[in-house]
């Protein structure tokens, strides 16, 4: 197969939606030979964060010497990102090659009678396989959706199992209340596998501490943490912390807002865990070098400054309130345009609830996703609201459009993960100089015929 055909045959398994549970998974890696039982595996859930513990892990164990690899989801902009070996992803040569070699035992399970592996599933399969083979020291493993049947979850025995973070999200596979949501993320705990976790709701926190002890496991709460942040600044963020007996002074962090700190701090105390556990060995100023070197592509990611626009991944709740907690520190006093598009199974009003307090207009858009909603749609949700907004259906011309209009001084790329990965790379390049140096006239300058005009930019109540 090319590099092409490849994705085609990977993407084919979306038919097969998600379906929680670990049958197929199980049957799956047992015909690789379980490879997922070969490595050291720090094993990470959570609604939100977990992707920025994953790169701070990621990044203070490589910065440390050891070979780590590093499996995430979804991706932004290629498909590679979501497998990562010592700060390279998996070549286009290797997908093509372990895909195959993954697709072989599907089709032995198809014989069997069992049912086809969902799309995460084979590439979860085809991640463990790799990362088997390329001789790492640990690798740093993210739950897809959940925790209990999630195709992750096969591994056994993980050095620790962490859960950064429980709010409301895909309730429709997890629950309708944050207790339910916790049962299925509290599904990583293996016995007497430590448990680190950072979870603000009481009645929630309360079912992981009780699943931790059930299965007779170590448990540590980053709530009980000490710690001062001494320094906040669109440069980054710098806390003291103390972490059992080792004080931790002036670690620096690049990633920005408050959240993000409480994702170092859930870092760390994995890393001191394992630490006094004697499973890995840690060099101070590598560490902190390896904190401060950390980024998590997506989240908060500042891509052109004065003009500043910044991108976000935020899709839910738990998200949006860091976004705007984030803005309202660092940009109480500027005029912010938002260029936003959300899929239909969100809570959408929840986040229009947080978005409409960081903006005060808008360019509605669409995702790159099925699951998409209608820009026209959303425009008029968001102008009901009382916010100035247009559609704009194609991102990148809607981020085109945002860019042109006049005065504001940030620009806001947010609701979706799969919005954000279409627009990086245009935002990343030079156009947004150019077109703030006035370059004249261009269809992005206005919306689409179909779209909504100039004239309606005002609510219907006004």
């Amino acid at each position: 197969m090319t590099y092409e055909e490849t994705l085609d045959r990977i993407h084919s398994f979306q038919k097969f939606g998600s379906r929680l549970g670990l049958e197929r998974m199980t049957r799956l890696t047992e015909l690789l030979g379980n490879p997922q039982e070969r490595m050291k595996v720090i094993h990470v859930a959570g609604t939100n964060g977990k992707g920025s513990v994953c790169r701070y892990l990621y990044s203070v164990l490589r910065e440390n010497g050891y070979r780590t690899g590093l499996y995430t989801s979804p991706y932004l902009e290629r498909f590679t990102e979501r497998i990562e070996c010592n700060g390279s992803e998996i070549s286009e040569e290797d997908l093509i090659r372990y895909t195959e070699r993954v697709l072989e035992k599907v089709d032995l399970m198809m014989a069997e009678g069992l049912e086809s592996p969902t799309e995460f599933e084979l590439v979860t399969a085809i991640a463990f396989l790799y990362f088997a083979e390329q001789d790492i020291d640990y690798l740093v493993l993210e739950v897809g959706l959940g925790g209990r049947g999630d195709s992750t979850n096969v591994v056994s025995r993980p050095l620790a199992s962490v859960i950064t973070s429980i709010s409301f999200d895909h309730m429709e596979y997890l629950g309708d209340t944050l207790e339910k949501i916790a049962v299925n993320k509290a599904g990583i705990i293996k016995p007497g596998v430590p448990v680190i976790f950072n979870v603000e709701d009481q009645a929630a926190a309360s079912v992981i501490r009780r699943e931790a002890a059930w299965k007779g496991c170590k448990i540590y709460d980053v709530r009980d943490l000490e710690y001062q942040m001494t320094n906040r600044s669109l440069d980054g963020y710098t806390f003291d912390a103390v972490i059992g007996e080792t004080e931790y002074r002036d670690l620096s962090i690049s990633m920005i807002g408050a959240h993000q700190v409480e994702n170092a701090l859930c870092a760390l105390t994995v890393l001191e865990v394992l630490r006094n556990e004697n499973l890995l060995k840690l060099d101070r100023d590598k560490l902190y070098a390896g904190f401060r070197k950390a980024k998590q592509t997506g989240r908060f990611e500042i891509l052109h400054r004065d003009p500043w626009v910044i991108i976000d991944g935020a899709h839910n709740e738990a998200g949006a309130d860091a976004l705007r907690a984030a803005m309202d520190e660092h940009f109480p006093d500027s005029r912010i345009i938002m260029v936003t598009g959300m899929l239909a199974d969100k809570k959408i009003d929840a986040l229009l609830d947080r978005f409409e307090k960081i903006a005060g207009e808008f360019i509605a858009t669409e995702p790159d996703n099925p699951r998409k909603l209608s820009a026209s749609e959303l425009c008029g949700r968001i102008r009901k609201r009382g916010r100035k907004c247009v559609a704009v259906e194609d991102p990148e011309e809607a981020c085109r459009y945002a860019a042109a209009r006049p005065g504001w001084g940030a620009m806001v790329v947010a609701g979706s993960l799969y919005l954000i990965g279409k627009v990086r790379g245009l935002l990343s390049g030079g156009f947004l100089a150019e077109r703030r140096a006035g370059g004249g006239n261009t269809a992005a300058e206005a919306p689409p015929e179909n779209d909504f005009r100039e004239t309606e930019l005002q609510s219907e109540g006004d």
